[in-house]
């Protein structure tokens, strides 16, 4: 599984979880979970690598849901869990 094809599966699982996800130019920054009146959002750069988009979404993921009791795709699994440390 590609960077890409991780991130689209990231972003899935967010929305799915009723989580926002807004793609904005960002001029090259790293973006992130927020939340917007009351409402969680994650911000991805459209002018950010995806590796750096999919890093956001893995944090974000960790943040804001507990993902032990959800199917998700082992590498994507795996992907959120490497990403684990750095949301704390």
């Amino acid at each position: 599984m590609n960077q890409q094809q991780i991130l689209e599966e990231l972003v899935s699982l967010l929305e799915t979880n009723g989580i926002q996800v807004r793609d904005e130019p960002l001029s090259g920054q790293r973006g992130g979970l927020c939340t917007v009146r009351g409402r969680p959002i994650v911000f991805l750069g459209s002018d950010t690598p995806v590796q750096d988009n999919a890093d956001a979404c893995a944090e974000a993921v960790n943040q804001a849901m507990n993902i032990e009791d959800l199917y998700i795709k082992p590498q994507v699994r795996q992907y959120i869990e490497a990403h684990r440390n750095t949301s704390d």
